[in-house]
């Protein structure tokens, strides 16, 4: 190389080549380690989806998805006509949409609360406490609700009355929601405490000798740092409003907090499963999954438009 010249560096376009005639010429070792996960993913994920025929078929057990009569959009037509419709769909959107308003800001703040101890030793032990609850199973921890919240459980000692506090639909999404925040919140801060664990400490520094104060501390150096981890968390729980998870809902129903606390899921489950009408029960719970899909696209589009009009 002559004296005073430089090496070309490689350009986006060069990188891409290489990468791809590098796959060209292993695609066996690429084949051998994607096989087994590409054909888990087929059965498992892909040809379930077959059985989203029933929804538009009056579905028999003995003549199959391909021998039952077709319906077409029949059981669509009767759910969003059922007087009920409107009813569960509420039910599903207020534990969701609250849940999300309440419970999406509480693992940031503790994750930015985690970043303020300095000492090690404190903060491991911390960390653990508010990680331990997410290991209770769904049940156990609805067991746990129930017994807190009986007529002489420790709710109503403390109180002084005697309550049943899982009999009142009033109470039932608070419940919900609360117990929710309280086991999953800890383990849900995990990714913002690792993203703040790689914050610029020059940043910091520099802003502490400006004279910033906590919070803004905590707005222009830590918030900035976590950013994107906040977007993506919140793209992908917005999309997920409309699933609920069945076990908790259905664990802490009872026949007195129903209006409250029956939701799409929990109907799937009593139409489906218990009533045995497969086709109805189908259609509702491909109709909250076509519900799901719209919502992500939507949540997506507008985070992407609030970014562009950042200039991110």
């Amino acid at each position: 190389m002559k004296r005073g010249l430089k090496p070309k560096k490689s350009t986006g376009r060069q990188t891409l080549v290489s990468k791809v005639s590098y796959v060209k010429r292993n695609w066996q070792l690429y084949v051998f380690f994607l096989m087994p996960a590409l054909v888990l993913t087929i059965i498992f994920k892909y040809l379930p989806m077959g059985g989203l025929l029933i929804a538009f078929e009056d579905y028999n057990v003995i003549k199959g998805v391909f021998g039952s009569p077709w319906v077409g959009l029949e059981y669509f037509k009767r759910f969003l006509s059922s007087p009920d419709f409107m009813s569960y769909l509420l039910n599903t959107l207020k534990l969701s949409i609250y849940g999300l308003l309440w419970g999406f800001p509480i693992p940031i703040i503790l994750a930015l609360l985690l970043n303020r101890i300095r000492k090690q030793g404190i903060k491991k032990k911390i960390q653990l406490l508010i990680y331990a609850p997410n290991f209770i199973s769904v049940i156990v921890l609805c067991g746990m609700v129930r017994m807190f919240l009986s007529p002489v459980g420790p709710m109503n000692r403390i109180l002084g009355i005697t309550t049943n506090w899982m009999t009142m639909p009033t109470a039932f999404r608070t419940i919900y929601i609360a117990s929710g925040i309280w086991q999953g919140a800890g383990w849900a801060s995990i990714m913002y405490t690792a993203a703040l664990a790689n914050a610029s400490k020059e940043l910091e520094e520099a802003a502490v000798m400006d004279g910033a104060n906590l919070l803004q501390q905590i707005w222009y150096v830590e918030l900035p740092a976590i950013k994107d981890i906040i977007v993506i968390q919140f793209i992908l729980q917005a999309g997920n409003i409309m699933s609920i998870g069945f076990e908790k809902a259905y664990a802490l129903q009872t026949d007195m907090n129903l209006p409250a606390s029956e939701i799409l899921s929990t109907y799937v489950y009593r139409i489906g499963l218990l009533n045995g009408d497969y086709g109805y029960s189908t259609a509702v719970g491909l109709f909250n999954s076509v519900i799901n899909v719209i919502l992500l696209i939507f949540v997506n589009f507008v985070v992407k438009k609030i970014n562009d009009g950042e200039g991110l």
